[in-house]
């Protein structure tokens, strides 16, 4: 079996305010046409589908093409990770053909997607567990344990607890469909935040209690356990926990991370999809597919002077994040830093020099407001007034005693 991994497409999400549904768009026939090339038994796509629980109508119009285009091909399995809404992108999910599966129901999540080898034999089980966020969910995953009056029992008010119990109904599932017959691998979708994984700028806070993380453990375990953990949340491209070992196989969880950079510290990603091959023992071989590019995403400090010169030509068709350092602001310094670099996306002033405004003075009124204002241009400049803009400053101040007096 061959499934191509993937996650965290945050289809609508804007980058500082640029659109990237056409960027988005481009990727999505990418994945396709990798489908077609690598004859792909599945696509599994571990949450965040969406950027917002309610999509724009022209999101909504490319996912649905999208999938149409895919469910050609191959099957999709996806599930609902904390930026969807998993009522919304459920919706209709019964009336589905068998190539397109939508999981985002608690209940189901021990009832696997079965993938058919080319035999016609069940090839692979998928698991695929919403995001499950404690508040909502672990009433729902109560049992099978009761307490003392006979009551089940409720998971812990934490990421950790209502994974483990979820894993747990996956694990008695798994382990009764194999043992009646030959082994079939299985995979977990989960979104989620796995200790060990490296974090971005561009995911959205999921603490709580304070906690956000969830051990790997929970979701491996012992016993019957997944080949292949397919994990959505984190932005970057990355494994969690053991390499894959031909001679010592075992669970490989790996975050597919974003086909897109939402932020700049994203900047150094190197996006892809994961495709995994799977065997009845587990994961045989596991390879990085790079996602198309739209556009680098750089940063570019330096003096004004310095960020006009060739020094910086090659960042000048970037994304880019400019950081003017002059000591005192250069005139017209956002035109200027935007027709050197026409997709700057953060143009920002950070003078090198630290500004010797000196301690906070109260304001009172025995201060002179001209002395005031001027300490208020040194402080912000890292220069005193000049005699031209000492003169605006006694003309504003002029002009505001004359307004009071003739009111």
């Amino acid at each position: 079996m061959r499934i191509l991994h993937t996650s965290d497409w945050h289809l609508g999400r804007t980058l500082h305010g640029v659109e990237l549904v056409a960027h988005q768009g481009a990727f999505l026939d990418h994945l396709v046409e990798v489908v077609r090339a690598e004859r792909v038994d599945a696509v599994l796509v571990s949450g965040d589908v969406y950027d917002r629980a309610i999509p724009p109508v022209d999101v909504v119009e490319l996912l649905t093409d999208a999938l149409l285009r895919l469910s050609e091909h191959t099957r999709v399995v996806i599930s609902p990770g904390n930026h969807d809404s998993a009522t919304r992108l459920g919706f209709a999910a019964p009336l589905f053909r068998e190539r397109l599966a939508v999981r985002a129901r608690v209940e189901d999540l021990a009832v696997p997607v079965e993938l058919p080898s080319a035999d016609g034999d069940v090839g692979a089980l998928v698991y695929a567990l919403p995001y499950l966020d404690p508040d909502t969910t672990r009433h729902r995953l109560a049992g099978p344990e009761t307490d003392d009056d006979g009551a089940a029992v409720v998971p812990a008010r934490s990421h950790e607890a209502v994974v483990a119990a979820a894993m747990r109904r996956v694990r008695s599932d798994l382990a009764a469909r194999r043992a009646g017959g030959p082994r079939v691998p299985a995979v977990v979708m989960a979104h989620a935040f796995v200790v060990g994984g490296a974090a971005s700028e561009s995911e959205r806070d999921i603490r709580v209690g304070g906690v956000d993380s969830v051990p790997l453990e929970a979701l491996t375990g012992s016993g019957d356990t997944p080949d292949y953990v397919a994990l959505g949340h984190l932005h970057g491209p990355q494994g969690v926990g053991p390499d894959l070992d031909p001679q010592r196989p075992g669970p490989l969880a790996r975050y597919s991370g974003s086909p897109l950079a939402y932020s700049f510290s994203e900047m150094h990603h190197t996006k892809s999809s994961a495709l995994v091959e799977l065997g009845a023992h587990g994961v045989q071989h596991m390879e990085l597919v790079p996602t198309p590019r739209p556009r680098r995403l750089s940063e570019a400090t330096g003096t004004l002077a310095e960020l006009l010169s060739s020094a910086f030509d090659a960042q000048a068709a970037d994304w880019v994040r400019v950081a003017v350092t002059d000591t005192v602001r250069p005139r017209d310094l956002y035109a200027r830093v935007k027709a050197r670099f026409p997709h700057a996306l953060v143009i920002q002033h950070r003078p090198t020099a630290p500004l010797t405004g000196g301690p906070a003075r109260a304001v009172t009124p025995a201060r002179d407001p001209l002395e005031v204002a001027a300490e208020f241009v040194q402080e912000v400049t890292g220069a005193d007034p000049t005699e031209a803009e000492a003169a605006v400053l006694r003309r504003a101040y002029e002009a505001a005693l004359g307004a009071e007096r003739s009111a």
